[in-house]
């Protein structure tokens, strides 16, 4: 991925958001790495209309991402496992991008990327604004 990826006039490509991803997962300590390699990850443009209904989101634009997957709390004590995976919707998060214009496109998609791996740990929404007010 060059760093003149992003000034092309068409949008990056999924490949692009999974380097931007991989740079992300590169970045965390341990044990949260570790942790963060064994999820799989898929960017795909919008979420599904079963998802976005599930979830009462009338915009398919405000979903950015999405924690598929039981949190390690969860596994911890015994429940049934399956694949954990997060979601990236690239045409969401490429309209905050252009929207916000003050953020480099790979920050936006490791802000996104964390946002979910949080869910993997059990954490929600509310414990990651007080912990990262940064990345709300």
């Amino acid at each position: 991925m060059s760093d003149t990826a992003f000034t092309d006039s068409l949008p990056p490509a999924d490949a692009d958001f999974l380097a931007l991803v991989t740079a992300a997962i590169a970045d965390l300590p341990e044990p949260f790495a570790t942790h963060a390699r064994a999820i799989a990850v898929q960017v795909v443009d919008f979420a599904p209309d079963a998802v976005l209904d599930e979830m009462g989101i009338d915009d398919p634009y405000e979903l950015t991402g999405l924690y598929d997957g039981t949190p390690l709390p969860d596994k911890m004590s015994g429940q049934a496992l399956g694949p954990d995976t997060i979601w990236l919707f690239r045409r969401p998060i490429l309209d905050e991008w252009v929207a916000r214009g003050d953020i480099p496109l790979g920050h936006l998609v490791a802000h996104v990327y964390l946002h979910e791996l949080a869910h993997h740990f059990g954490w929600s929404d509310e414990d990651i604004a007080h912990v990262a007010p940064w990345m709300d």
